[in-house]
């Protein structure tokens, strides 16, 4: 894979011709600090006791501030040296869907001391989420297994399935999700964080996003410019305003494929205990023709769901598992028991209520910010190449998601990020990311043009910053949240 090169500036004529997407009555909105100021008290099922919560409310529609109001829960944990503090870094949670309630406390785990004496940490969950006004879809329990909310297509490629899966969900989430379901994208996101800063009091913010965070990051600080201060996004999704989500799914198939090398050369590693072939060659043949034999002979899973080891089931192992080396264990065993040399692991299922709120919240997202093509033969279409061009994937990237049925056009057209505003953003990307690859980050490089620096680090999986022991790369972000500077040019951090 090649390493990563400058990116050329955007040009002034590009940037004269671009427009904010920002809702007029946002946009001119006084900045009256502190004001809603948040009430801290302890934390409910919280076990750190330096993490404080709040709740804030916010709009159900920005265009009726005055309106209906919907609650998002705020968390933070404030530095220990106040002599030293900058400001806030808000931590912005990926998903979507995901809280963000508990990333002070991680945060305080894994930030550095440099960064823990200057910032109040702060976290919140999303819209819809957790602790916030939380949304269900109220899906039929069969359709909450992994395997279903990920569209695998069937063993031959069929879609049919999928099909008739995703508009089951997108008639759930219509009938059931109610007026916040249908409140929830990224530029409300956006307005939420601004919300968050002027109740905190800062006239401007600092953020720490990850994953689809980044995404949401970007927007806020293109619709929010001048209320931003040090703009850390940390593995980066593609901005690309005519496909939003749908790139983002699309690009698992390129991610997997960066990614697995590093799996196969750990899994044929000597010594190693849960090791599933000799040679790194030999890794990606035997899984492919494992999930193949699975497909067509699936082994009996009792408590699982699907109560089955099909090939689709070791397929959504393999994408959770890239995501960190600390995972490849549970993709390695797994193999090995559909070999036959080992037993089947003990099921693990996440509790159901929790799966109903992250999907609605991820299903909300992805299909309020965009409209997606309405015709399954399409969907089809690209099934059959993405599965020729990516088997590792098998077509799931690119198939049919409850957005083609989607009876709900977007409030808005989504935020096209580009490069007005301060030069106060620094992008952390791993070069090989399963779930946010490295060309969708140099895509979301060149959208921000000279507001943005690249640190690339050769490494495998997600999330960068603190995250994989490069040393080069956490130095220079550490480098810049805490005095500001950013490098001069892209950085690209061989592997430690």
């Amino acid at each position: 894979m090649p390493k990563p090169t400058a990116i050329t500036a955007v040009t002034a004529a590009t940037l004269a011709a671009t427009v904010l997407t920002v809702l007029p009555a946002v946009a001119a909105e006084p900045d009256h600090r502190g004001a809603g100021r948040l009430n801290w008290s302890s934390c409910q099922g919280q076990s750190d006791p330096r993490q404080q919560c709040a709740e804030l409310a916010v709009p159900l529609d920005y265009n009726d501030p005055d309106g209906p109001q919907i609650t998002l829960a705020v968390s933070r944990i404030a530095t220990a040296k106040p002599g030293l503090r900058r400001g806030v870094l808000l931590t912005v949670p990926g998903g979507p869907g995901n809280s963000g309630l508990g990333l002070p406390t991680s945060g305080a785990a894994r930030l550095p001391q440099s960064v823990l004496d200057r910032y109040d940490l702060v976290g919140f969950d999303p819209r819809g989420v957790g602790r916030s006004t939380p949304v269900s879809c109220d899906l039929d329990s069969s359709d909450l297994a992994m395997v279903d909310l990920r569209p695998w297509p069937a063993a031959e490629g069929s879609i049919d399935g999928n099909v008739a899966v995703e508009r089951r969900i997108a008639d759930s989430c219509a009938r059931n999700g109610g007026p916040v379901l249908r409140s929830i994208s990224t530029a409300n996101e956006a307005r939420d964080i601004d919300r968050i800063r002027r109740a905190l009091g800062e006239r401007r913010l600092s953020v720490w996003a990850t994953s689809y965070g980044t995404y949401a990051g970007a927007v806020y600080t293109t619709m929010f410019p001048l209320r931003t201060d040090r703009i850390v996004l940390d593995s980066n999704d593609d901005p690309d305003p005519s496909r939003v989500g749908r790139g983002w799914l699309a690009a698992f198939g390129q991610g997997a494929e960066d990614r697995f090398p590093d799996f196969a050369k750990w899994a044929s590693a000597p010594g190693n205990p849960d090791r599933v072939a000799d040679t790194p060659e030999q890794v990606r043949p035997l899984f492919l023709d494992l999930a193949a034999r699975l497909d067509r002979s699936p082994l009996p899973w009792p408590g699982a769901a699907p109560a089955e080891l099909n090939g689709n089931v070791l397929r959504e192992t393999m994408m959770q598992s890239l995501y960190a080396d600390a995972r490849f264990p549970d993709l390695a065993r797994l193999m090995l028991a559909g070999l036959g040399r080992r037993p089947l692991p003990t099921p693990v299922l996440p509790p159901e209520q929790a799966v109903q709120n992250t999907t609605a919240v991820s299903v909300g997202t992805l299909c309020n910010d965009v409209a997606w093509p309405t015709d399954p033969a399409g969907y089809a279409k690209d099934v059959a190449a993405d599965r020729a061009a990516h088997p590792l994937t098998a077509g799931m990237p690119v198939n049919v998601m409850p957005c083609a049925f989607w009876p709900f056009k977007p409030a808005e057209p989504p935020v096209r990020v580009t490069g007005r505003g301060p030069a106060n953003v620094l992008l952390a990307q791993n070069l090989r990311d399963p779930a946010t690859p490295y060309r969708g980050a140099l895509k979301l490089r060149a959208a921000f043009g000279e507001r943005a620096r690249m640190v690339t680090v050769d490494s495998g999986g997600h999330d960068s910053y603190r995250a994989n022991g490069n040393a080069c790369g956490d130095a220079a972000v550490t480098d810049f949240l805490v005095t500001g500077r950013r490098p001069a040019a892209d950085v690209f951090c061989p592997a430690s």
